[in-house]
């Protein structure tokens, strides 16, 4: 903060709350606010309702309760020192506006920016006990994957629906505390990266893509698999052997030092070669911790340099819209040893007949 002439830190939704006190703030109208001076002490303003739920940790920061009659937009600007200052504020990316605008009109020469410019550059390295804990939401999204390419997951004559409620419900089984996205696209769906699984009933002859994570100890798992429910036509094996060699190589390139546009080339190169280029629509990859999404972004034009303690996805894809498309997606660690690939259920491609 001091390096970047920020006076505070404003902390409301998202997961830098959590992450520096523990406590995860209910998305309510009434305003949850961790005040972080670079040069006093910590304040957390909660709602006196809330407050309960807080574990109190008084070496970090004070708990300031307030109530239904209170001005919590006046309690959080009183914390940033006197009217008329010209403050510098790092606010929480996802604040909701109402909150931003209220403190915008208490402190109207204050300069903002949003929180991430100073938490996600110290978030995005995990130390050893976050990269367990991915480790752990992983492993636990590997065993339902492999689940899935081995058939013993049915498909054949279920919605989308119903196949991804119940990877949902492995994922629970397999310890996860809650179930982030749990992506199943049949045959033209398998086309649309971020398709929401619907009534359609799964068929004989098609790809399914199955994206599916959660969330295990605090910390995301995120996995992709593609099936093909019968015998893959010959242009299908094709498309798929491209994915599966991108994906490997992509993943070759994921060391210490190299750029995060590095990382992407090295999928979307072969992918290009191969004449799908205009069909691969996504960055490669993105980062994973707290949140399934977060720093650091593998995509063209981030020259950031991959760092040991790196966590992030790897997943090209294609997509033939209309037909069908293929995406595989594993989670890796850069470190000073090479990529430690956290996912490793079977990338072949799996033919299910159930």
């Amino acid at each position: 903060m001091g390096d970047q002439g920020v006076d505070a830190l404003l902390l409301s939704l998202g997961a830098d709350l959590p992450w520096l006190t523990g406590y995860e703030a209910m998305p309510l109208e009434r305003l949850t606010m961790l005040v972080l001076p670079a040069d006093g002490e910590a304040t957390l303003v909660v709602p006196r309702l809330e407050a309960a739920r807080v574990e109190e940790r008084p070496e970090a920061f004070t708990l300031r309760p307030w109530g239904e009659t209170d001005d919590p937009i006046g309690i959080v600007a009183g914390l940033l020192g006197p009217a008329g200052r010209a403050p510098t504020l790092a606010i929480s990316d996802r604040c909701w506006s109402t909150f931003l605008l209220g403190l915008q009109r208490e402190v109207p020469a204050a300069t903002w920016l949003p929180s991430s410019t100073i938490t996600s550059p110290l978030r995005a390295i995990k130390d050893q006990d976050e990269v367990a804990r991915l480790r752990a939401a992983a492993q636990a999204a590997d065993r339902v994957a492999a689940d899935l390419v081995s058939g013993e997951i049915p498909l054949l004559g279920r919605t989308e629906a119903e196949v991804s409620a119940e990877l949902g419900r492995r994922l629970r089984a397999e310890g996860h505390d809650k179930v982030n996205f749990a992506i199943v696209g049949s045959g033209p769906n398998a086309a649309s990266p971020h398709h929401e699984p619907g009534p359609r009933v799964i068929g004989a002859g098609e790809a399914v893509v199955c994206d599916f994570g959660g969330t295990m100890a605090g910390y995301c798992s995120d996995i992709t698999r593609t099936v093909f429910t019968g015998d893959p036509p010959a242009e299908f094996r094709e498309l798929y052997d491209v994915v599966q060699g991108a994906q490997a190589a992509s993943v070759r390139s994921a060391i210490s030092g190299a750029t995060c546009e590095a990382v992407d080339a090295a999928a979307r190169t072969p992918i290009t070669e191969a004449g799908y280029g205009e069909f691969f629509i996504h960055r490669t990859g993105h980062g994973i911790g707290l949140e399934e999404h977060e720093d650091p972004y593998l995509v063209a034009g981030n020259d950031q340099r991959l760092q040991a303690g790196h966590a992030f996805s790897i997943e090209p894809g294609i997509y033939l819209a209309g037909r069908f498309g293929a995406r595989i997606e594993d989670i890796v660690v850069a470190t000073a040893a090479g990529p430690d690939v956290l996912n490793h259920a079977d990338h072949d491609l799996h033919v299910v007949e159930a």
